[in-house]
């Protein structure tokens, strides 16, 4: 790999109202990086969307395709080779579509990677479109011919054997494009007629089976309501399909990955998916699925839809001598046991979380490369009120990723959440599935028993992960009453499950979290960026240009004083040198397209308020006092689509992930980090995230900063995942400050899960004791569950530390009479 080169001085001087800053030790960019990003080695369509559907070492380079977003006969997508001193190469040859498809076949020394298939030497040979329609998700060793034949599958339950030899496909069952006619149509989420579901994702064979996953739900609801039923994993036998189980599935695959499992006859067969509660893990062993729930770190890949999963895997990226499986889940990283089965079931870890959007990934020259979905002009369903009416970028395209093979241990906290039950029927006796119990240092549980009976609720563990089950504890809940667990490290095991002693209407919701060692000071690759408290700053508005231009366009601004001045229009190139140009149509298109929208949030005195578009009113903490004239003037960039379908949400100092509306919105924010920086603008732009707010009177040297030509303008160029690095989210604020308070009347929700040292304090004016009732919501869309209830009397302040096992997503209050009162929380 080639190493991390330039350095840049920044040095800024205020002269004549403008920025002026002066670069030194400038070199030659060629094969830099940008926190593992190589802006040169960007991929480009003409199409919605621009992902990258495979990574693969092979015959001594890396091939990588992308896709577009619905495109069943073809597209601009291109196969990339990628030579050990990363120069890219595209292929002519190349036809596009919409392929995540990838499979070695060693008896023919071929790999086959969407409709390619490159020898041993590199020699690349394409099965037409024409021959084999369809969106190709999956490959698969086939099941009697496994050294003449493969299987190809499509998104819309095209089926065909492919010859290894002479590429010959035999169609076994038609792509549902080919039967509608449809073509280039991404809103295209039609059923097929083989299975329930839509939107195929996994192939995988072994035991004597074609197994096939797909994530998503056909028709009007699956846009909008993420909870409804949607996805199936099912199973081919040579003749027949059969359903296994009506749940959304992404990754199908098994110990031998892209080769196909070396003993198909026992080796285990693996499944990932999920539904609105939680992850679910699937094995196939001795010809029978067992299932198994884990927690969900994002939730930012939820939607019946299924269009916000891009490609979850599960990878070899150990050695030969070594294997090490990586699983990709809900935003987080997972360590995956290679000997998995349901007769052993110890090993899976949580590592931590990411915010990248991943298509694949592999091992390569003893670094890890991720395949990733960068920039949807398409933007999709994924609009806003605090977004306003900005464009999405003028052409899609994303990056690889080069790390080190330790990155998936060092990025965000690897807290969790999940259901196995929530607000449904369970019976007498029936044991709930079983949820991941091992690998946090702080878990926690919900339960809420909704009927009108005293329901004991048994818990057990598997210590061992044998399938050996012993009773840990068992909890009364009274009927309409919620309780509260906190488990130790001297509560062991594997797995836990939960047994009610009569049949009821339940909730049971599992909270872990993470010892957040990040400390609240920002890593030094943030120096050069504008303090929020800082009088002069020099700014942009930012946008990835349309027409193949592929460069970043930036309307340059300088703030001194307060007063924003125009300095001109500037673009950034692949070479990422920022150069002025005379475009006064490119600038006028910034400043109209993506102006900071005016009111995006309301800044209150306690809290930062959203209303979603479903009218559902949240709160957030507030971050330095700088923020709130700031974020009222527009200023400040608060919301944008910097990785596909899911928003970087800037709020009063803190950045937070929020999924898209149709995967709940800001029912489901996670803070990622807070910090104390006047960044003006934010965007998506070659793998990188790019960002302006520059301090014009700080000298430092920081290679993350790239200076414009001329010396008048700047931005900085780093990993989304660099924003862990910010510092660990904090805050202070709540629902009430001296508030007008009515009787039995519910406060707006106040974040507070995901936060470290929080504290509360709550107090009153009136003349008598005030009772209030603590309520809070685990999941982010109900149900709420009673914390505590305390009475405070006139005068008096209740305070409380939460307990570092206690979480939950968002937290209400409510009083039992009309009074003025202030519930302020701190989070350190």
């Amino acid at each position: 790999m080639k190493k991390n080169i330039l350095s840049a001085y920044l040095i800024g001087t205020l002269i004549a109202g403008t920025v002026n800053f002066s670069p030194a030790n400038a070199q030659s960019k060629t094969g830099k990086s940008y926190s593992g990003i190589y802006p040169h080695l960007a991929m480009y369509n003409n199409e919605g969307e621009c992902g990258t559907g495979a990574v693969v070492p092979w015959a001594g380079k890396l091939w990588a395709v992308t896709y577009g977003p619905h495109l069943p006969f073809g597209s601009s997508d291109k196969l990339y080779e990628i030579t050990p001193d990363l120069k890219q190469i595209i292929h002519a040859e190349s036809t596009g579509g919409t392929p995540a498809n990838r499979m070695i076949h060693p008896e023919s020394n071929q790999l086959f990677i969407g409709p390619y298939a490159i020898d041993a030497q590199g020699k690349l040979r394409v099965i037409p479109y024409t021959a084999m329609p369809g969106r190709h998700t999956g490959n698969a060793r086939h099941l009697t011919d496994p050294k003449g034949k493969i299987y190809y599958g499509t998104m819309e339950e095209g089926f065909y054997e492919v010859d290894v030899k002479t590429l010959t496909p035999t169609l076994l069952y038609e792509d549902g494009n080919v039967k509608t006619k449809k073509g280039a149509d991404e809103s295209n989420n039609h059923a097929g007629a083989l299975l329930p579901g839509a939107h195929g994702k996994g192939l995988y064979s072994g035991q004597g089976v074609l197994v096939y996953s797909n994530n998503g739900e056909p028709g009007p609801q699956a846009l909008k309501q993420f909870d409804i039923e949607a996805g199936s994993l099912s199973e081919w036998d040579g003749k027949d399909w059969k359903v296994v189980r009506r749940n959304q599935f992404v990754e199908v695959t098994g110990p031998g990955g892209i080769y196909g499992n070396k003993n198909p006859a026992t080796d285990p067969i693996w499944a990932t998916g999920w539904d609105h509660k939680s992850v679910l893990m699937g094995v196939r062993d001795a010809g029978k699925w067992s299932f198994f729930r884990l927690p969900k770190a994002s939730h930012s890949y939820d939607g019946a839809h299924g269009w916000n999963t891009e490609w979850p895997r599960i990878r070899d990226v150990g050695t030969a001598q070594q294997p090490d499986y990586l699983m990709t889940m809900h935003g987080l990283f997972w360590r995956f046991p290679g000997n998995f089965t349901s007769r052993s079931t110890a090993g899976i870890r949580p590592r931590s979380a990411y915010l990248k959007v991943i298509g694949d990934y592999t091992r390569w020259n003893d670094q890890l490369v991720f395949g990733c979905d960068d920039s949807a002009q398409k933007e999709f369903l994924n609009k806003r009120k605090a977004k306003g009416d900005i464009e999405g970028p003028g052409q899609s395209n994303s990056n690889l990723w080069f790390t080190s093979t330790s990155l998936p241990d060092q990025l965000g906290p690897n807290t969790a959440e999940g259901a196995v039950w929530l607000n449904e029927a369970v019976k007498t006796g029936e044991t709930s599935e079983p949820f991941l119990f091992a690998g946090w240092p702080n878990r926690s549980a919900w339960i809420q028993n909704h009927g009108d009976a005293n329901v004991s609720f048994v818990f057990e563990v598997d210590k061992t992960g044998n399938g050996s089950w012993t009773t840990l504890k068992t909890v009364a809940v009274g009927a309409k009453k919620a309780v509260n667990l906190e488990f130790t490290a001297n509560d062991p095991g594997e797995w836990i499950r939960i047994k009610p002693s009569q049949g009821t209407n339940a909730s049971a919701h599992f909270f872990y979290s993470a010892n957040d060692t990040r400390s609240t000071s920002q890593n030094s690759i943030f120096a050069g960026l504008s303090s929020v408290i800082a009088a002069n700053t020099s700014g942009g508005l930012i946008y990835g240009l349309g027409d193949n231009r592929r460069a970043l366009g930036m309307a340059a601004l300088d703030y001194t004083g307060g007063k924003a001045t125009e300095v001109g229009y500037y673009e950034l190139d692949g070479d990422m040198k920022l150069v002025r140009k005379e475009d006064k149509k490119a600038m006028a298109f910034i400043q109209s397209k993506f102006a900071i929208p005016q009111q995006a949030v309301t800044v209150e005195e306690s809290s930062v308020l959203v209303v979603d578009g479903k009218g559902r009113r949240w709160r957030l903490p507030l971050g330095n006092d700088a923020y709130t004239n700031l974020t009222n003037q527009g200023a400040l960039r608060i919301c944008r689509e910097v990785a596909t379908e899911r928003d970087l949400f800037n709020a009063h100092g803190t950045f937070y992930e929020l999924p898209a509306e149709n995967a709940d919105g800001y029912a489901k924010i996670r803070p990622v980090s807070s910090h104390n920086l006047r960044i003006n603008d934010y965007a998506s732009y070659r793998g990188l995230l790019i960002m302006t707010g520059l301090d014009p009177n700080l000298a430092t040297q920081n290679d993350h900063i790239v200076v414009s030509d001329d010396k008048k303008a700047a931005v900085w160029a780093g990993a989304i995942d660099d924003l862990w690095k910010l510092g660990k989210p904090t805050g202070h604020g709540g629902p009430w400050k001296n508030a007008t308070v009515k009787a039995n009347d519910s406060s707006d929700p106040y974040l507070i899960g995901f936060y470290d040292q929080r504290s509360l304090q709550l107090s009153h004016k009136a003349t008598s004791p005030v009772t209030f009732t603590i309520e809070v919501d685990p999941v982010g869309n109900g149900p709420w569950m009673t914390y505590q209830e305390v009475t405070v009397k006139p005068g008096q302040t209740f305070s409380h530390t939460f307990p570092k096992g206690f979480q939950a997503r968002w937290i209400r209050f409510k009083s039992n009479k009309d009074c003025e009162a202030t519930a302020f929380f701190q989070y350190k």
